[in-house]
């Protein structure tokens, strides 16, 4: 039996950095995941490698519709697909085999298998040539992230009826492609087939997209979307998808269902309504490991659960299924089982959607601010008035600034526009240091920059802005 201080069960942000700074502060370190390759879903199937479709995409876009506007004429731009996806491949492969190395740097060592808490500091791994090992540790901590929430009575096959996973990977553009919910993943690998050649419909529940985010950037983001025809199917629900031949039929219904259904044609369809934590054969009910109504690991406010030993950390637990929000996580429970005071401010946590423009938040929305009969003052300012948006040709959205309307403080940035998930992170740590509208307003941007409109919106925010 091989005993370890720590052992941590899934190789994605969360875990992979959580290991990582354990070994750095003195604790001799196991990681047990059952992929092939270190990252989890981020780098495997999420995060990085619709990252590298959305750019590629982009470029396209950009080469077919943007350019000669520019003075570069190259013609009609031609879509090698499989070249594409090979480009995505190089970048996922990178990544994971870089997790890997640092494993090694770190003296972490890796068990590929599927892991199981079988007793107090004890953990099994099944291994891929059918025997098990037995790692012994006094602290363990569950990481083993989310999967897909899928839709009652649809099935999906990963070919016509996809999660995430099979939207990256299809072989051939669709020419129609019908998105189930409104999120950041639907809207993100939407825009990618949109601009490869789909035509693309977005169904959601909710009267509006990217439910949480702030309703003055969806309303105007929406309508971005809509122009680059993205159509939209608000307060409806997928009834059914049945397949016909080589396409699927599709049932939409009203969500308050008082009016006639209507069946949509697609090649392929997108279920995205979200991701559900995967706690699925980890032997958490054997050991006594409470769960909430909502299927996540209780944790306290140091990333522990119930039963003595056992901390749980990212999409496993409570709050946003972010990648940042569990590297996070893992390093703050990293220092806590060293010793140290390890923290992770739940206020300052960014979020981006990476489509083109990209949308960009942290902290509290206008929405909440009201609920909770905060007194704010909020200000705006436009890219069409920021000098290099207009050189850059990317003039669409805006930047919005909210502060406390008696001391100033920052409580939240939103940001839709060309470089939003790069500009907000001076919001960021802005308020990580607890900074006024004022603070912002009269820090020093260089000129021409995007970055300029961060600053012009909080000087709207603290008083006027001076380019508009």
């Amino acid at each position: 039996m091989s005993q370890y201080d720590l052992v941590v069960i899934g190789s994605g942000p969360g875990g992979y950095v959580c290991a990582i700074k354990a070994a750095q502060l003195g604790q001799k370190v196991a990681v047990v995941e059952k992929r092939a390759s270190h990252g989890g879903t981020c780098l495997n199937v999420g995060c990085i490698p619709s990252k590298a479709l959305l750019h590629t995409s982009e470029l396209f876009e950009e080469a077919g519709h943007a350019f000669e506007g520019f003075g570069i004429k190259v013609g009609k731009p031609k879509l090698d697909l499989k070249a594409m996806m090979g480009h995505k491949t190089q970048v996922v492969d990178a990544n994971t085999s870089g997790v890997g190395f640092l494993f090694k740097k770190n003296k972490i060592e890796a068990f590929q298998g599927t892991g199981k808490i079988v007793g107090k500091g004890k953990v099994e791994v099944a291994l891929e040539d059918g025997k098990t090992q037995v790692l012994e540790a006094k602290n363990i901590v569950i990481a083993t992230g989310s999967d897909v929430t899928p839709l009652p009575g649809v099935e999906i096959d990963e070919k016509q009826i996809v999660s995430s996973t099979g939207a990256l990977e299809l072989d051939k553009v669709p020419g129609k492609m019908i998105v189930v919910g409104a999120g950041v993943i639907g809207l993100e690998l939407g825009s990618v087939w949109r601009r490869l050649g789909a035509e693309v419909t977005v169904v959601e529940y909710l009267d509006r997209i990217l439910p949480g985010m702030d309703n003055d950037v969806a309303k105007q983001f929406q309508r971005m979307l809509a122009k680059q025809g993205i159509i939209f199917k608000l307060s409806s629900k997928v009834a059914g998808v049945k397949k016909s031949g080589k396409t699927l039929e599709v049932v939409v219904e009203p969500a308050a269902g008082e009016a006639a259904a209507e069946t949509l044609e697609a090649d392929v369809v997108l279920v995205a309504i979200g991701r559900r934590p995967y706690v699925h054969g980890l032997g958490l009910e054997e050991v006594g490991v409470a769960l909430d109504e909502r299927g996540r690991v209780k944790t306290d406010a140091h990333y522990k659960t119930n039963v003595d030993g056992i901390y749980a950390i990212g999409d496993v637990i409570a709050g946003p299924m972010l990648a940042h929000k569990a590297e996070d996580e893992g390093a703050a429970l990293a220092e806590i089982l060293s010793g140290q005071a390890g923290h992770v401010n739940y206020d300052v946590i960014p979020g981006v959607v990476y489509t083109m423009p990209e949308v960009a938040s942290v902290g509290k929305t206008e929405e909440e601010l009201k609920a909770a009969g905060v007194k704010y003052k909020a200000g705006k300012f436009p890219f069409t008035a920021n000098g290099r948006a207009r050189a850059m040709g990317h003039t669409d959205g805006f930047v919005k600034i909210l502060a406390d309307a008696a001391t100033d403080r920052v409580l939240g940035a939103h940001i839709v526009g060309a470089g939003a998930g790069e500009m907000i992170h001076e919001a960021v740590v802005l308020m990580e240091f607890g900074g006024s509208s004022e603070d912002l307003a009269r820090t020093c941007h260089a000129h021409p920059t995007q970055s300029e409109a961060v600053r012009e919106a909080a000087m709207a925010t603290y008083g006027k802005p001076i380019h508009m």
